[in-house]
């Protein structure tokens, strides 16, 4: 047996039901509809948040006031606090800050905020950040270069 020889079994596979196509086809007419009605109208029937006639569930929801903006974009935050661990002389990239498990992804965008102070030379490398981050980072004879 080959690919090509492949076939399905047996009465597996049926042909579809071709409705209206008149009568000899058994399924003409009503089209198997049944006669008269909403439902045997074409676009009838009720929609999907129909209950009966009382008030649907997504009415009895209220509408929140806002939006959520598809393209903001997330910071991983990393305080000064936490660029104490590296050593003297040190380049702080996100890779690094990924290893001592500082942030989560390594991929992902770093904002360097000035909670504590940096008593150490160091050059980090971040995507952004705050104002007094980086005086305090050049206080210490460092440097905040943002990628």
């Amino acid at each position: 047996m080959r690919l090509h020889e492949l076939k399905p079994a047996k009465a597996s596979q049926k042909n579809r039901k071709r409705i209206g196509r008149g009568n000899a086809s058994g399924h003409g007419t009503t089209a198997g509809k049944g006669t008269k009605g909403q439902l045997s109208r074409s676009g009838g029937g009720k929609g999907p948040g129909f209950a009966g006639g009382q008030i649907p569930l997504q009415r009895h929801l209220p509408r929140l006031p806002g939006f959520k903006n598809p393209f903001k974009k997330q910071f991983q935050l990393v305080s000064l606090d936490s660029l104490n661990k590296f050593s003297a002389n040190t380049e702080v990239n996100p890779e690094k800050l990924f290893e001592q498990k500082i942030i989560k992804d390594k991929n992902g965008l770093v904002k360097v905020l000035a909670n504590g102070q940096v008593n150490k030379v160091l050059t980090v490398k971040a995507h952004k950040f705050s104002d007094k981050a980086a005086s305090i980072i050049k206080k210490a004879g460092g440097k905040a270069e943002v990628i």
